[in-house]
């Protein structure tokens, strides 16, 4: 959950670096909770979609920066996650991205977040 916060925390800082470890607990407690929502929501029901829409847009902003940071880990632009955009193949890319091993040591966007932790 401490990974989840960390990125609520930095809600709209893109500039940095985040670890895959960052990310993919985000990625996870976000999924976790969207999952509780949509069951809630299923029991409720038109409330529900505003319910899940709204989260929806709440998360939407640190969702982007997370991801941004996730990319400047790997020595690539922010701007590389419009590949999205492409059908099919831009998010299969874009996955392969994000596993890939951050570049260790300070690269052009700061310094390498894997060693303030170790």
């Amino acid at each position: 959950m401490e990974w989840y916060l960390k990125v609520l925390k930095n809600y709209v800082v893109f500039s940095g670096r985040a670890r895959r470890k960052e990310y993919w607990m985000f990625i996870l407690i976000n999924a976790i909770i969207a999952l509780i929502i949509m069951g809630i929501g299923q029991q409720i029901g038109t409330y529900g979609f505003i319910l899940s829409l709204i989260y929806s847009l709440a998360i939407l902003l640190p969702s982007l920066a997370v991801s941004v940071r996730r990319l400047h880990d790997i020595g690539k632009s922010g701007w590389m996650i419009l590949i999205t955009l492409i059908p099919i193949i831009g998010g299969i890319w874009f996955l392969i991205l994000t596993i890939k091993e951050g570049e260790k040591g300070a690269n052009q966007y700061g310094e390498d977040p894997k060693a303030e932790v170790c």
